[in-house]
C-alpha cells in the first residue's frame, strides 16, 4: 500500500492509522486495495504515529481514519464505519 494522498469529494485528505498485525486493519486495507483507494497510511508501530493517534483521537485503537486536520479532525475507529465512509466518499 502506498503512502500517497487522495482527495475525496470534500477536499479532505484522510489518513489511516493501522497495525500490520490487526485483522480489522487488514480488512480496511484489503477493501481499499480492491477499490483502488489510495490514502496516506501511518503504522502505529512507529512511536510518533501512535502518539499522534492517542493525542488526536483519545485512544490508540486501530484502524482509525483521521478525517480533516487540527481541531476540526474527526477520528473514525470501527472498520465497518471506515469502509462505509470510504464507499460514500471515494469512487
Amino acid at each position: 500500500m502506498s503512502n500517497s494522498n487522495t482527495t475525496d469529494s470534500a477536499n479532505i485528505n484522510p489518513v489511516l492509522y493501522y497495525s500490520a498485525f490487526c485483522y480489522f486493519c487488514q480488512k480496511v486495507m484489503m477493501f481499499m486495495c480492491q477499490r483502488g483507494i489510495e490514502l496516506e497510511t501511518r503504522s502505529t508501530s512507529e512511536r510518533e504515529h501512535a502518539m499522534t493517534l492517542r493525542e488526536g483521537g483519545g485512544k490508540t485503537q486501530v484502524p482509525c481514519l483521521r478525517i480533516g486536520e487540527g481541531s476540526n479532525a474527526k477520528w473514525l475507529y470501527e472498520s465497518d464505519d471506515i469502509i462505509r465512509y470510504l464507499q460514500a466518499n471515494h469512487s
